[in-house]
Parts: C-alpha cells; sequence; structure tokens
C-alpha cells in the first residue's frame, strides 16, 4: 500500500482521480502578472481557454511551494505509508525540485520516511498516463519498490507527438528551449512537435493547420512502424485543446492509420499548465509503453 501523487500538470480527470485516489498537488496559473491561483482550485481551464481565444490572455505557470508539497506528504508520513510523487518534466518546470526539497525537509524529521518524488520527463496528458501506470501497478498488487523499478524502466517509452497553433505562447513563456534557434523569426508556422526523454523537438515544419495535423499522424505512424515496437504493448490518450471537434476527427485519422482503437480514460484535455505555453489549439497523441510488456 502507498499514496500516488502528482502535480496538476498530468491533466488527470476529475474522475479519474476520485476514482483511483490520486492525490494532485495544484500549480498557480497568473493572467495579470500579479495574483496567482491555484490550478483547478481557483482557476478552471474551461475558463482559461474562454480567456485565451476571446480575450487575447497570455496567462503564466509557477511551481507548487516547497511547502505545498510537504504538507501533502506529512499526511501520509504521519500514517507510515509511503509517497510516490510524480512530476512534470525538469525541462519544463522546477515542479521536480520543490517536491524533492520538501522531501528532504520532512526526511530530517522522520527520517524512516518512504518518499520517492520522480520525474516523468513528459508533460500534460502523457505525464497521465505515466500516473496512470503507477495506478495499474498499484492496484494490481506489485510493491512499491517494484512500481519504482518500473516506472523508471517505462521513461523510455513515452512519447507526445503534437502541434500547436502559434509559437507566440511556447516564445513568450520562455518554453521553446533548442527550438529556438531552428525557428529564428518564423513565428507563422505550424510546427509537429516531439516530447521524449526529457526534451522538447521539432519534427517538422508546416504552413497550414491541416497540414501539420498530417505531419503529427506520419511522425507517429513512423515511430509505430519500428520492427522494435508493438502498438498492442502501448496505452494512449489523445490531447486536445479548445476544438473538440478537431479531435475526434484526429481520432478517426489515428485509427485508420495506427489501428488504435481504445485510449486510456486518463483524461484528454490539455489543462491550464500546458495550456499557458501552447496555446488554445494544441493537439496531438501521447503513448506509454504498459508495464506488463517490460
Amino acid at each position: 500500500m502507498f499514496k500516488i501523487m502528482s502535480d496538476s500538470a498530468c491533466d488527470l480527470s476529475a474522475e479519474y482521480q476520485a476514482a483511483h485516489n490520486v492525490e494532485i498537488i495544484p500549480l498557480y496559473i497568473t493572467t495579470d502578472g500579479e495574483t496567482y491561483k491555484k490550478d483547478r482550485d481557483e482557476i478552471y481551464s474551461r475558463d482559461l481557454y474562454d480567456m485565451m481565444v476571446n480575450e487575447n490572455c497570455f496567462p503564466k505557470s509557477s511551481l507548487p511551494s516547497v511547502q505545498d508539497y510537504a504538507d501533502h506528504f506529512m499526511t501520509y508520513v504521519e500514517q507510515n505509508i509511503p509517497v510516490l510523487c510524480i512530476t512534470i518534466s525538469t525541462s519544463l518546470s522546477g515542479s521536480y525540485n520543490s517536491a524533492s526539497t520538501a522531501r528532504d525537509l520532512v526526511l530530517e524529521e522522520h527520517p524512516d520516511a518512504r518518499i520517492t518524488v520522480m520525474n516523468s520527463t513528459t508533460n500534460t496528458v502523457t505525464q497521465g498516463l505515466f500516473v496512470n501506470e503507477a495506478v495499474r501497478m498499484l492496484e494490481a498488487g506489485l510493491t512499491y519498490e517494484q512500481t519504482i523499478e518500473n516506472l523508471e524502466r517505462l521513461k523510455d517509452s513515452t512519447r507526445i507527438f503534437f502541434t500547436i497553433g502559434s509559437l507566440e505562447y511556447l516564445i513568450k513563456n520562455g518554453r521553446i528551449g533548442k527550438l529556438a534557434t531552428l525557428i529564428s523569426s518564423k513565428i507563422r508556422i505550424k510546427p509537429t512537435i516531439v516530447m521524449k526523454d526529457n526534451e522538447i523537438g521539432l519534427a517538422g515544419v508546416n504552413r497550414t493547420r491541416a497540414k501539420s495535423i498530417a505531419s503529427v499522424i506520419e511522425v507517429a505512424q513512423k515511430y509505430f512502424s519500428s520492427p522494435l515496437i508493438n502498438v498492442d504493448d502501448y496505452n494512449f490518450v489523445i490531447g486536445w485543446g479548445y476544438d473538440l471537434d478537431e479531435a475526434e476527427e484526429f481520432k478517426t485519422q489515428l485509427q485508420n492509420t495506427l489501428g488504435i482503437k481504445e485510449y486510456c480514460e486518463t483524461g484528454s484535455q490539455i489543462g491550464a499548465v500546458t495550456l499557458c505555453h501552447t496555446g488554445p489549439y494544441a493537439l496531438g497523441i501521447g503513448c506509454i509503453r504498459k508495464y506488463e510488456t517490460l
């Protein structure tokens, strides 16, 4: 028995969170640069989408505090329940560092406590898939130690293949990293982006939305065409933003090209934290290998 936690960047649905007893530590969102509100508790992604689409709002996110994490950890440490806390990629946020500092502080007072802070190396709905594998292992009766070992081995199987409506949000929020030298001033392009191994990389550039979506499917199809990779060994999730109809069409296209018929019920709409950086029109597919196939 152990407790699974994640920061709110995982975009797990409220229904999934309740059904599987996953505890969420909120990041913070600001729309004015001054007042920060707790993601999911004080500000909601549906409202943020409307503000970004209708009011040209450029929100920003901030990591949970050390005290936020320490308070969550202590609830279970005092009950002698081991804690597994999974965070957003360290390349995108300091959430992991904040949680690690909190763990060290708690251990000073409770040296026998078992707290593992794990960098998921990914984000949004694929971070949710990573948490889901931990949940599946817990519910299957694997031990705390077995779950941690398997999760470490699963990290390099996570992928997000996606596109966005505009590069403006990535640029304004400083999350463009190595892409900056590749795109230069071509802000109007529609990029195909892949996140893997804790990094965001450019997989293609397109002039139209239709071509960018087709490119995402092509890049995913190429990845799964490898004889070393079996689609049936993976769990999948669609990550979509403002346009649900577009996401449904994207899902149909993926079924036709990759044969994906089932998706995890972890949550699909991209949440407020990632929304700050991708803008409202992100669309893609995330995947992770099932732990049983390791």
